[in-house]
């Protein structure tokens, strides 16, 4: 049975493997740049090819919004009805590009209705919303609803992380190098919380196990009615670590579903290799 409405969302989206063969998103790309080659996020370059690149050079990659002719793309589909997430408007102009070209297409096709969401977030947590509005639209709830609903998700959503190392932060000028090498030097990590479409460093914690530890202790303590909840863990080039976190929640708790992602290019310029980031919707 065909679908009612289309999802599509941008690359900065950090899916488990799961959540893409439920839903089939439309993904539109964005590019990522080293230097004077660049390449589109997920499609010219993996994850895996892009930390082994980005560990070896001085500078950030740049990132850049997608363009509006590639949503007007995704937008030209069977459906009648699309729906739009993007990556927080306070750290792109992704979403603005995804409205203007709703508005350019609409003029041509007015029959279609498309709404962009302001996700107000990012990677994992746009993937779990994303998987929630495809359950919503799986058990027949309309466009209306489903925009309310989402009002909801963005208010509910638990999104904590850990960052291994300050590596990315220096290179981007948004710490001072002798600092965040000292920083590194003494094994402190960051923890981060990803609220109201910033990311915002919160705490810190000496040592990976430490750190990993307390993101996971913020998670819990935002935590209520877990049995419907489902956990989305993210990682930045290190597997390993997000299998071991999974078993730690899986022991502890009674959660619907706990998936696995692998963190981008987009996110990834940010966190730096290493890091971990889990999101509850």
């Amino acid at each position: 049975m065909k679908k009612s409405i289309k999802i599509i969302t941008d690359g900065s989206c950090d899916f488990p493997q799961e959540v893409i063969d439920r839903v089939n998103p439309g993904i539109v790309g964005i590019n990522v740049a080293f230097g004077d080659e660049s390449f589109i996020g997920g499609v010219e370059i993996d994850d895996e090819t892009f930390y082994n690149k980005m560990r070896g050079c001085k500078e950030l990659p740049k990132t850049s919004s997608p363009s509006p002719d590639r949503f007007l793309e995704l937008y030209n589909c069977e459906e009648d009805e699309v729906l739009v997430f993007t990556l927080t408007s306070k750290l792109s102009s992704t979403y603005s590009n995804a409205v203007l070209a709703k508005n350019m297409y609409l003029e041509e096709n007015p029959h279609k209705r498309i709404e962009v969401i302001d996700s107000q977030s990012g990677s994992i947590g746009v993937a779990l919303m994303i998987l929630k509005c495809n359950e919503l639209i799986e058990n027949g709830k309309n466009m209306d609803e489903i925009l309310d609903a989402i009002e909801g998700f963005k208010k509910e959503i638990i999104f904590f992380g850990a960052l291994d190392t300050l590596e990315n932060a220096i290179k981007g000028g948004r710490i001072n190098a002798v600092a965040g090498k000292l920083i590194n030097a003494l094994n402190f990590k960051v923890i981060i919380r990803i609220e109201d479409g910033l990311v915002k460093p919160i705490d810190k914690a000496r040592g990976g196990s430490n750190s990993l530890k307390k993101a996971l202790e913020y998670v819990k303590n935002h935590l209520t009615h877990v049995e419907t909840r489902t956990v989305v863990i993210g990682h930045a080039n290190c597997p390993e670590k997000a299998e071991k976190i999974k078993q730690i929640i899986n022991e502890g708790s009674n959660f619907k579903e706990i998936l696995i992602a692998s963190i981008g290019p987009i996110m990834g310029t940010f966190t730096s290799e290493g890091a971990i980031l889990v999101s509850v919707l």
